[in-house]
């Protein structure tokens, strides 16, 4: 079996993508971590910054020819660069719903089209999206970005689909709550009066759990677990209390599951 050796990530200037690179980097792999400035959080050994703006196709096309000129092989994709947008769906505009998607979704699709040329060619590729247990478990006032996630998740599954026999693997990582500065970079729609209760609580709430969950370390592991196996899961969520989470998710009927939802958020 071929060992992953270099990598391409996106959002690797900070949170979970600088983590994931570090300690990629750190396994023997060499990482090129994207981002709109070029640079990382924290330099380390194997992790080397470049400029890729995954909101142009241009700039995405240009990294990655410059990966594949410098190394002859792309071996692995994380898709992980994103934003998110906080407000019901009734305050919130269509440019809202643009500026969620054009990122993280489309942003993913630019990457994945611009590599798969070069993994079909070698025979070999990974291909990793960095989605959210969101995109199962959709919240209120995070409706753009549930069906984002959603959409990614799906985009993945279709695409292991289609790729069966090149030799190219994908895989989702759905993270639960991640301790980030995401929390603070997170845009705000607008909150109808009859929402602005409701609303308030509700992000005191998800902005306690996310400054309260995980190290971005955790989905820097499960991330390099998966390019380690022979076979990646398909999808696969970090910590048992959320892998059971998604186990329930699948079982329990959709009304219980939107109920249990709205109580507790």
């Amino acid at each position: 079996m071929e060992k992953v050796k270099i990598v391409l990530l996106t959002g690797g200037s900070s949170g979970i993508g600088a983590a994931t690179a570090k300690l990629l980097a750190a396994s023997g792999m060499k990482v090129y971590a994207g981002s709109r400035r070029g640079t990382t959080e924290k330099p380390a050994p194997g992790v080397i910054p470049i400029r890729m703006d995954v909101n142009d196709e241009a700039s995405v096309k240009a990294a990655v020819a410059e990966v594949i000129s410098r190394e002859g092989r792309l071996d692995a994709l994380i898709c992980n660069a994103g934003n998110g947008i906080y407000g019901p769906v009734e305050g919130s505009t269509v440019e809202d719903a643009r500026y969620q998607f054009e990122t993280t979704y489309f942003g993913s699709l630019r990457c994945i089209q611009a590599c798969l040329g070069q993994m079909r060619a070698q025979g070999f590729g990974r291909i990793i999206t960095v989605t959210s247990v969101m995109a199962i478990l959709p919240l209120p006032f995070q409706g753009f970005y549930s069906s984002v996630k959603a959409a990614m998740l799906s985009l993945s599954e279709s695409l292991s689909l289609e790729l069966e026999g090149s030799g190219i693997q994908c895989c989702s990582i759905l993270p639960g709550d991640v301790k980030t500065g995401f929390t603070a970079a997170r845009k705000q729609a607008l909150i109808p009066p009859a929402y602005q209760e409701w609303a308030d609580r509700n992000l005191r709430k998800i902005e306690k759990d996310e400054q309260g969950g995980m190290e971005p370390e955790v989905i820097g592991r499960a991330i390099l677990r998966q390019l380690r196996r022979r076979k990646m899961r398909v999808r696969y969520i970090p910590r048992i209390d959320y892998g059971l989470v998604g186990i329930l998710v699948r079982i329990v009927p959709e009304s219980l599951k939107l109920w249990i939802i709205r109580k507790l958020y």
